[in-house]
């Protein structure tokens, strides 16, 4: 479980006392991971398989005879057939153990670069966005705030109504309040401390209105 019943009822409040004296609605997304990366482990696979058989290519006498020794085919004559059956064995051999070994999760995020884990994060930040807060409230003031924990990475991304009044730059002091917790595994702790700035930015950017009422529910989405 990302969040204990205990932390998401934190978080829950954090929302509230964030949108008081505002008109902003305020939906915080958390996901394990914005996307399983299984093109980049593919990606290295391939490379790898690819590598062998460079390697094969570059010194074929040391690998045929590595074969040799170790199946004992002293005595056998190499044809052409045979080459390309130890090229196609080593490629496969390679691209096998190194989709293998990417299935864990860890490494296949550790050799994922990091433009490509900002670009999915942010992807899939609008998709959260799109489905639970734009255009959903009557003054289209709702704020997205998405963490995506094993990139360790967040956005922040608001309704036109905020969006013309705050810059992106302005949301830093929240991004910086989460992401310190959040490194070191405090996720409830960083959700709290975001949303108080969060809401320090749009009680001056969208204050309460008459007859203002909460759209959209505190409580956090867990994707």
């Amino acid at each position: 479980m990302i969040l204990t019943e205990a932390e998401q009822a934190r978080i829950a409040a954090a929302v509230a006392r964030a949108e008081a004296e505002t008109a902003g609605e305020i939906v915080p997304v958390i996901t394990p991971a914005s996307d399983p990366y299984a093109d980049v482990a593919l990606a290295w696979a391939v490379f790898i398989a690819f590598l062998a058989l460079a390697a094969l290519e570059t010194a074929p006498a040391f690998y045929v005879a590595l074969v040799d020794r170790v199946l004992g085919l002293w005595a056998t004559e190499w044809t052409a057939r045979a080459y390309f059956g130890l090229a196609l064995s080593v490629a496969l051999l390679k691209f096998t153990a190194m989709l293998a070994l990417l299935q864990w999760r860890a490494l296949r995020l550790w050799l994922t670069p990091t433009p490509i884990k900002r670009a999915r994060v942010h992807a899939r930040a609008l998709t959260a966005f799109r489905l639970s807060a734009e255009s959903r409230t009557t003054g289209r003031t709702g704020v997205v705030l998405y963490v995506s924990l094993a990139e360790r990475k967040a956005e922040i991304i608001a309704d036109s109504a905020i969006a013309d009044r705050v810059s992106p730059d302005v949301w830093g002091e929240a991004m910086a309040a989460l992401l310190g917790p959040l490194r070191e595994g405090n996720l409830a702790e960083g959700m709290e401390a975001a949303l108080a700035q969060i809401g320090a930015v749009l009680r001056q950017a969208s204050p309460a209105r008459a007859h203002d009422h909460n759209e959209l529910p505190d409580g956090p989405i867990l994707l």
